[in-house]
């Protein structure tokens, strides 16, 4: 009883510590990403020549480099760069957001340069034959439906974000898994126990959200003859 006991301030103590970091991780690297992300997509289709071979540039390094690294570079080798936020542990959440946050700006690039492609160049010179602007044009009418059909693949990209936040644990952000394996060091009886825990709680993070966005919307899309595959 005293051992099952045990277990259960355990979870419980991963739960609330642990999991509010990976949320924070994870939700705030998304919105940075989304923010360059879009303004990358934005260089690609309608930028000149050299914001193109920028925003090219920019994706091809990112995608390349594999996110561990990016966050021992960025968490490790340049922690110096983020100590101004007053102490270590902010320096290193700080860190390991930047790393997050540029990666997912390439992939969510990608997402959103697709999206804009996807909605009729028709639309973009109805709105100029009304006195619109490109910018206005691009704002009002292209952006909104491009957001709306990258919907799903926006979904996959918070599932891959929030599961790579527990890399985050290697430069020591104390984050879900970080608090996992340190219970697991000091109560290595509960390993089996603690890691079903985690496991639980990146799936009920995950699934619900690629399951309801991805799929509900590719139908919803589909049916409005919006794209959504087949």
């Amino acid at each position: 009883m005293q051992e099952a006991q045990g277990l259960l301030e355990i979870l419980y103590l991963i739960a609330v510590r642990g999991l509010s970091m990976t949320l924070a991780l994870t939700l705030i690297s998304l919105a940075i990403g989304f923010l360059v992300g879009t303004a990358l997509a934005l260089m690609r289709v309608y930028g000149s020549i050299e914001l193109r071979i920028i925003a090219r540039a920019y994706e091809t390094i990112f995608r390349s480099i594999p996110l561990l690294v990016l966050l021992f570079v960025f968490g490790a080798a340049l922690l110096g760069w983020f100590m101004w936020t007053g102490s270590l542990g902010g320096a290193i959440f700080t860190a390991a957001v930047f790393a997050l946050a540029l990666r997912s700006a390439a992939y969510q690039s990608e997402i959103f340069r697709g999206s804009i492609l996807s909605v009729d160049p028709g639309q973009m010179m109805a709105a100029q034959s009304m006195g619109m602007t490109d910018m206005q044009a691009t704002r009002h009418i292209i952006l909104p439906q491009a957001f709306r059909l990258s919907l799903p693949a926006w979904a996959n990209e918070y599932a891959v974000v929030i599961k790579d936040s527990s890399l985050a644990s290697a430069v020591g952000v104390t984050e879900l898994l970080y608090f996992g394996t340190a219970f697991i060091f000091e109560n290595p009886a509960q390993f089996l126990g603690i890691i079903l825990m985690i496991t639980i709680i990146y799936f009920v993070f995950t699934y619900p959200v690629t399951r309801y966005v991805g799929d509900s919307m590719t139908k919803k899309l589909r049916e409005l003859g919006l794209g959504g595959g087949r």
